[in-house]
């Protein structure tokens, strides 16, 4: 089965990108990934725009990742991000399935 993965693209105004770069790393990361049971998980800020923040999670299989969005506890952080993050921030998701991996050895 396919790694798949959960990405989450958050678009944040400049005066909260750095409030909102400690809360992800120090709040939100953590519980996801323990909420989630994820494998791993990335941040990324977008270098071509700065207020672009990517969340990846990576899960086992499709079944895992299915299972993680249906929990309670992914309704908690979709509850956590709203109460910490009313304005200011707007977020869309992607479910991705690994096509191919390649080494560049």
């Amino acid at each position: 089965m396919p790694k798949a993965f959960f990405m989450v693209r958050s678009v944040v105004t400049e005066p909260l990108r750095q409030k909102f770069d400690q809360w992800y790393s120090g709040h939100h990361l953590p519980m996801a990934l323990a909420e989630f049971k994820a494998e791993k998980c990335w941040r990324f800020w977008s270098v071509a725009d700065a207020g672009v923040h990517y969340a990846v999670y990576q899960f086992a299989d499709k079944a895992r990742l299915d299972a993680a969005l249906k929990s309670d506890g992914f309704k908690g952080l979709v509850k956590d991000f709203d109460q910490a993050w009313p304005s200011g921030v707007t977020r869309s998701r992607d479910l991705l399935e690994m096509a191919e991996e390649r080494s560049g050895d």
